[in-house]
């Protein structure tokens, strides 16, 4: 079984900085994208960012300039580095996996539990 884990969610004032972390555990025969989502309390889940297994990066309008998203192949790992931060980034992130776990399964999006960043005075 595969399983994406999250951490380093928090509360923050608005102008700190937080760091996610999503750690996969299981095996993974290999892993194409990875990104994280958010959603905020009533609102759709959105995509904040996007990293390829060629390191190409993708970012929502409303991070550019202060989110980082970056990934260590070694350690299946992505992290997110969030500065200026702001109240309406409140939210839970998820981060995902498009993955396969075998040479002959297909590709899928594999989903951590969420972790849970406030942006508050």
């Amino acid at each position: 079984q595969v399983q994406l884990v999250e951490s380093g969610g928090g509360l923050v004032q608005p102008g700190g900085s937080l760091r996610l972390s999503c750690t996969t555990s299981g095996t993974f025969f290999k892993i194409y994208t990875l990104g994280w989502y958010r959603q905020a309390p009533g609102k759709q889940r959105d995509l904040v960012a996007t990293v390829t297994s060629g390191a190409n990066t993708n970012y929502a309008d409303s991070v550019m300039g202060r989110f980082t998203i970056s990934r260590d192949s070694a350690k299946n790992t992505v992290y997110l580095q969030m500065n200026s931060l702001k109240p309406e980034d409140t939210a839970v992130y998820y981060c995902y996996a498009d993955a396969t776990v075998s040479d002959r399964s297909m590709r899928r999006r594999y989903w951590g539990q969420g972790t849970q960043v406030t942006v508050s005075s």
